[in-house]
């Protein structure tokens, strides 16, 4: 047993005892991470269960999280409790929502109500106000594309960006930048997708986790998570069906919101911004972090973006470029077959 997880398991120990759990002896077994530094254990007393969570202080900062858990569940958002927390230690403990994964559960008889879950629960997340929580500024949404040309190009394909190319980048991004901006601007989760919601016992209740990166942002940003996942994809009517369910949910409940034509766009091209930063952002757990089993889900995550740019005229040369310098190295690439490349870049 490592140092942190003695040092976990110990505190965990005083924490149930001091609740009056005392059943606590067969020590933390893990559970799935996440593509952060954090890890997670589960702790089971007398029949009860917690999540345990090792978050080294030096590498994350837990109080976003302890903050924003209390605040959204005090407001109605299922999140978990804060049972304890020593953010020196960078430990905590949790209420445990158990095993179930929203993508688990997912398929084409339930797709329907599960994502009216989802939206629903969304929807109650985006009327909370968004005091507190960091603005998603222009820096921050250029910082997080430019992991693009950092890992995915140069790291994973070997592109190396000439000057036209990097202009032509710049261009895209910065539209994609005043997109963001421009749209109405809400609490964002910023990874509301398909493995950060659970389904819980009680009946037809989900919870979310992992949201303490939230930010202030656009609207469209985690219905672009959830619609436009990287680990599932549904036919294009569907999604089209979700997207203005959405806008009307969030109209009825007194948000003001564009006419369907914009608000999709708005949509699809915040997913642009959201699917640079996810392309870096798999490549840099893959190259840096030593976690390969990302890059299966890179085709799916540019296949989006390649759609979403030939779906608009002003993304012509960007489209042009994909198709003439990234394809070719993403089809030679061993960590994909072409023919799960193509799937991925053709419409549903």
């Amino acid at each position: 047993m490592g140092e942190r997880l003695q040092g976990l398991t110990v505190w965990v120990g005083e924490r149930l005892a001091e609740r009056g759990e005392s059943g606590f002896s067969s020590g933390l077994m893990p559970v799935s991470g996440d593509a952060s530094f954090r890890r997670y254990f589960r702790a089971r007393a007398d029949g009860r269960s917690w999540i345990a969570v090792d978050a080294p202080p030096e590498k994350e900062d837990s109080l976003p999280f302890v903050e924003i858990a209390a605040a959204w569940r005090a407001q109605g958002i299922p999140v978990p409790e804060v049972i304890a927390a020593d953010l020196a230690q960078g430990f905590m403990l949790l209420e445990d929502f158990g095993d179930r994964l929203l993508l688990a559960e997912l398929d084409e008889d339930s797709a329907d109500p599960l994502y009216d879950l989802a939206l629903d629960t969304l929807a109650a997340l985006q009327q909370l106000s968004p005091a507190g929580l960091p603005p998603y500024n222009q820096l921050l949404l250029q910082r997080e594309m430019a992991l693009l040309d950092e890992w995915f190009l140069p790291g994973l394909l070997d592109i190396e960006l000439s000057p036209p190319e990097t202009q032509l980048l710049d261009r895209v991004k910065a539209m994609l930048v005043d997109n963001a901006r421009s749209q109405l601007q809400v609490p964002v989760h910023r990874d509301y997708h398909s493995r950060n919601l659970m389904l819980r016992e009680a009946p037809s209740r989900l919870g979310v986790i992992d949201f303490q990166d939230a930010v202030e942002g656009p609207v469209t940003y985690d219905l672009v998570s959830l619609l436009k996942d990287s680990y599932v994809r549904w036919p294009d009517a569907d999604m089209s069906r979700w997207v203005e369910a959405h806008r009307q949910r969030l109209i009825t409940a007194g948000l003001s919101l564009p006419a369907p034509d914009l608000f999709r766009r708005h949509f699809d091209l915040m997913g642009m911004q959201r699917q640079l930063k996810v392309l870096g952002i798999f490549a840099r757990l893959s190259l840096r972090d030593g976690k390969p089993g990302y890059l299966k889900d890179i085709p799916r995550t540019f296949g989006y973006l390649y759609r979403a740019c030939g779906s608009y005229p002003e993304f012509a040369d960007l489209k042009n470029w994909l198709t003439e310098r990234v394809l070719p190295a993403m089809r030679d690439h061993e960590a994909w077959d072409r023919a799960c490349i193509d799937r991925e870049i053709s419409t549903l």
